[in-house]
């Protein structure tokens, strides 16, 4: 076993590994899963997103993809070809679920389907790992919250941020007061896309479960496009405060124990994808926090990359800059402060991704070895909820343009 905790404790400090440094595998048992032996895992959702989480779990010996749900043929072939031998797929992941021989499930559907079936998978005796936001409105909230209490599965939400090395090591200064008092949050998510009309997929209806997909959305008729860019219609997403927001407001919440912000403003235009998204493509929101006392301000756009995607904690001492792949300490002037960085990441600051560290890696072997311990993960159901609150709030004050007061 002291082999085991070494090398999982080499995989989290060097922030990457191949399939080498892990022990081998996972098994249910009523106590959790036991190492050296197999762990059956099922993927809904087998689309973009999926493809990552899924070529990532391939690395863990003894993790078994064996089944996929998809609403679409093309993606349900796409997953097969990333399982094991022997995968089973559907279009119906009730299907899935009610199989014994599948352990745990991976969620990478559209946000309107998130809640249902992470409820649905912890009642069918399931672990999971769903992606963010874990919410698509403010009441589905409690119900995912009691879902897992109730029954006590591992439910990890894809806020990866929480499992990276330098975040970790970053979330110290503040318990360490190195910031002093912080006043002010800055977050961004800015990208350029080219302006462009909205593109042919030309795909056939008939291979789409059309009806499926809805759900619990109102009836309409088949969209391609809207399918395929769920993201930025309302009946699926949330935009640009669900989609990209949630990542680094959930930083927020975890570096300052934030609660929920007292009031929420914003305004949203549309400068680059005028009709053809529904939510903005260019959007700004101010939060305030009464405990810790606190404004937390987000930009977002796709017509100007300026900034990127990076935090700016603003404190009376310092200042913490920090992205996926580093963080530095600015000191204020006349602090008592050093100047301090960590960089794991080698592409230019505020990069969408990078490889050092592999945040997908490390918070999939957060939630395998949590399934293991029956521990909570990094990033658990109320973390989930809690940022996704957030940003329904801030889409609410966008929609109904006023001030919300929670």
């Amino acid at each position: 076993m002291a082999k085991e905790v070494s090398r999982r404790t080499f995989i989290r400090q060097s922030s990457h590994a191949s399939a080498a440094l892990f022990a081998g595998g996972y098994l249910a048992t009523s106590r959790g899963y036991a190492a050296n032996e197999s762990l059956n895992i099922a993927c809904i959702g087998t689309g973009g997103r999926c493809s990552v989480l899924m070529d990532t779990l391939k690395q863990f010996p003894g993790v078994n993809l064996m089944a996929v749900c998809d609403v679409w043929t093309k993606h349900i072939s796409r997953g097969l070809k990333s399982s094991h031998e022997g995968a089973v797929s559907t279009q119906f992941y009730e299907e899935l679920l009610s199989r014994k021989d599948i352990d745990a499930v991976v969620i990478a559907t559209s946000d309107h389907w998130h809640v249902p079936i992470t409820i649905d998978a912890c009642d069918a005796g399931k672990d999971v790992y769903v992606e963010k936001p874990l919410t698509h409105s403010l009441e589905e909230g409690e119900r995912v919250i009691e879902a897992q209490k109730r029954t006590q599965r591992i439910v990890q939400v894809g806020m990866q941020q929480r499992s990276m090395t330098h975040l970790i090591e970053a979330k110290k200064l503040f318990e360490k007061k190195a910031l002093g008092e912080v006043c002010k949050v800055h977050l961004t998510w800015n990208r350029n896309h080219e302006r462009s009309p909205k593109p042919s997929y030309n795909i056939n209806p008939d291979s789409i479960n059309w009806k499926r997909f809805l759900g619990s959305a109102p009836t309409q008729p088949f969209d391609e496009y809207r399918y395929r860019n769920w993201r930025w219609f309302w009946d699926f997403g949330g935009g640009i405060f669900t989609d990209l927001m949630v990542h680094y407001l959930d930083v927020a919440n975890w570096f300052l124990d934030l609660g929920t912000p007292s009031t929420a403003t914003s305004i949203g235009n549309h400068f680059n994808k005028e009709g053809i998204w529904e939510t903005p493509d260019t959007v700004q929101t101010l939060l305030q926090y009464d405990s810790p006392k606190t404004q937390v301000y987000f930009e977002g756009t796709f017509s100007n990359a300026r900034n990127a995607a990076m935090m700016e904690y603003m404190g009376t001492k310092a200042t913490l800059y920090a992205d996926r792949g580093r963080y530095e300490l600015h000191p204020e002037r006349n602090s008592d402060v050093e100047y301090q960085e960590l960089v794991l990441g080698e592409r230019p600051k505020g990069s969408d991704f990078f490889k050092k560290p592999n945040g997908t890696l490390l918070h999939m072997d957060n939630w395998l070895e949590c399934i293991r311990t029956r521990k909570e993960p990094n990033a658990p159901v109320k973390a989930g909820v809690q940022a996704a609150a957030t940003a329904h709030l801030a889409n609410k004050a966008l929609r109904e343009e006023k001030v919300i007061r929670s």
